[in-house]
C-alpha cells in the first residue's frame, strides 16, 4: 500500500516571482480642453439666438469671418408661406411642370418697346426675309404711331399706354406684349427688345440658339451695393425677403412657361408696383432692374440663365449704358460683342467687385450675345453693310 504522499510548499527560492503591478499616478482631467470646447460652445449658442450686426468679431474664430461661422450654425427654419404665396406657387409650379404644346410651327415673338418709329426696320427686313413663319413682331410705341418701312411691322402694333422711366409703367408694357404674344399658340419663345436694339447673327443662328435652349434667358445677380440690394424695401414683407432681391437687365428672352407663370402671377407683381419706385423711402428703386430677376430668383431659378442675350456696355459706369455712333460701328466692333463668352456684373458697392461666369448653353460654353444696344440711328447704313444677313 502506498504511502500517503506528502504535499509541502516550497521554499520562497523555488518559487517564479511575478513582476508587481506598476504604480500609475491618478490620471490629471484636460480641463483646459474642457473649458475651451465650453466656451466655444457657448459661443456659438449666442450667435445663433442673438445674431450680431456687425462682422468683426466674427473675424476672432475664423480669417474667414461670419461665413465660416454660420457653416457651422443650422439652417434657421424655414418662413411659413402665406395663403397668398401658396396659391400663387401650387399655380406657378403646375404651369412650370405642365409640358409644353407641341407646335408644328414653332415661333420666336419679336416684341419691341420703342416710344414711336423703329429706326432700324430696313436691318431687321434684312434679318427676318425669307423665314416668314418661323416668327411673329409685336410692337408697343408708347408716344406716338410708328411709322414702317418693312411689311413685317405693319399693323403689329398692340394698344399701348405711357410709360415712364424707373417706373412700374415699364413693366406693365412688358407684360402687355407678352399677354399679345401669348395669345398665338405658335410663340414659344418671347424675346424683348428696344428701339436701339440690333441683331449680331443670322436669323437662322439666332432661332435654333433659343429654340433648342433648356432655359430662359434672363439677367440676375446679387448687388449688395446702394443701387441693388440698398434699393430694397421692407414694406415688400413677407412675401419678397431682402436675401431674395435681385438685379439684372430688362432685355429678357423667355420660354413660354415662364411667359405665363409672369402673366399669373400678381402676388409679386403688386409688391414691385407699390414699394419698388423712385423717391419712396428716399430710394431710386427701378421696378424693371428687380422684379423679373427676383421673381425668377424666388421661383425657378435653375430655369434661367442668369444673362441677358442682348449686349449692353456699362464699362463707363454711368446711369445709362455706352451708345454707338456711326464712327464706333466697325466689322471689328461686331466680332468682340458677338465673340463674348463670358458676362461680367459689377457691384454697385464702393468695393465695385466684378461676379464674373461663363454662359452655359445646355451646359455647353457658347458666345453669350444675340443682340446689342444701344446704337444711334446714323449707324444703320453701316451696320446694313457689315452684317448683310
Amino acid at each position: 500500500m502506498k504511502g500517503t504522499q506528502t504535499w509541502r510548499l516550497g521554499s520562497i527560492g523555488d518559487m517564479q516571482i511575478l513582476p508587481g503591478s506598476r504604480h500609475r499616478p491618478p490620471l490629471k482631467r484636460p480641463i483646459w480642453i474642457i473649458f475651451l470646447v465650453s466656451l466655444v460652445s457657448l459661443f456659438l449658442v449666442c450667435a445663433y439666438i442673438y445674431p450680431q450686426h456687425g462682422n468683426a468679431a466674427c473675424y476672432v474664430f475664423s480669417s474667414r469671418g461670419c461665413k465660416a461661422l454660420s457653416d457651422w450654425l443650422p439652417p434657421a427654419p424655414a418662413r411659413e408661406l402665406t395663403d397668398e404665396e401658396i396659391a400663387s406657387r401650387v399655380v406657378f409650379r403646375d404651369i412650370l411642370n405642365t409640358p409644353p404644346v407641341q407646335s408644328k410651327n414653332s415661333k420666336i415673338a419679336f416684341m419691341f418697346l420703342t416710344p414711336s418709329s423703329l429706326p432700324f426696320e430696313k436691318l431687321w427686313d434684312m434679318f427676318f426675309h425669307g423665314h416668314e413663319g418661323k416668327f411673329s413682331v409685336y410692337v408697343h410705341a408708347s408716344k406716338g404711331k410708328p411709322v414702317h418701312v418693312s411689311r413685317y411691322f405693319l399693323n403689329r402694333e398692340i394698344r399701348s399706354d405711357e410709360v415712364v422711366w424707373g417706373k412700374i409703367s415699364m413693366v406693365d408694357a412688358e407684360r402687355r406684349l407678352l399677354a399679345h404674344a401669348l395669345k398665338d399658340p405658335d410663340n414659344q419663345h418671347f424675346l424683348l427688345l428696344s428701339e436701339s436694339c440690333v441683331p449680331l447673327h443670322n436669323f437662322d443662328y439666332v432661332y435654333n440658339y433659343l429654340m433648342h435652349a433648356n432655359m430662359s434667358f434672363i439677367d440676375c445677380f446679387l448687388d449688395p451695393g446702394p443701387h441693388g440690394n440698398g434699393r430694397y424695401s421692407e414694406h415688400m414683407l413677407p412675401e419678397v425677403e431682402k436675401k431674395d432681391f435681385r438685379k439684372g437687365a430688362q432685355w429678357f428672352s423667355m420660354r413660354r412657361q415662364h411667359a405665363l407663370i409672369v402673366m399669373a402671377d400678381s402676388l409679386y407683381y403688386s409688391r414691385f408696383r407699390d414699394y419698388c419706385k423712385p423717391g419712396l423711402d428716399g430710394k431710386n428703386c427701378i421696378a424693371d432692374e428687380h422684379y423679373l430677376p427676383t421673381f425668377f430668383y424666388m421661383i425657378d431659378p435653375g430655369g434661367i440663365a442668369n444673362w441677358s442675350v442682348t449686349h449692353v456696355d456699362w464699362s463707363e459706369r454711368k446711369w445709362h449704358p455706352k451708345s454707338y455712333r456711326a464712327q464706333d460701328v466697325t466689322d471689328e466692333l461686331l466680332k468682340n460683342i458677338s465673340s463674348i463668352d463670358f458676362t461680367v456684373h459689377v457691384a454697385s458697392d464702393e468695393k465695385s467687385e466684378e461676379q464674373v461666369q461663363p454662359c452655359l448653353w445646355n451646359g455647353i460654353t457658347r458666345p453669350c450675345y444675340l443682340f446689342a444696344r444701344k446704337f444711334y440711328p446714323e449707324t444703320l447704313d453701316k451696320l446694313m453693310m457689315l452684317l448683310n444677313f
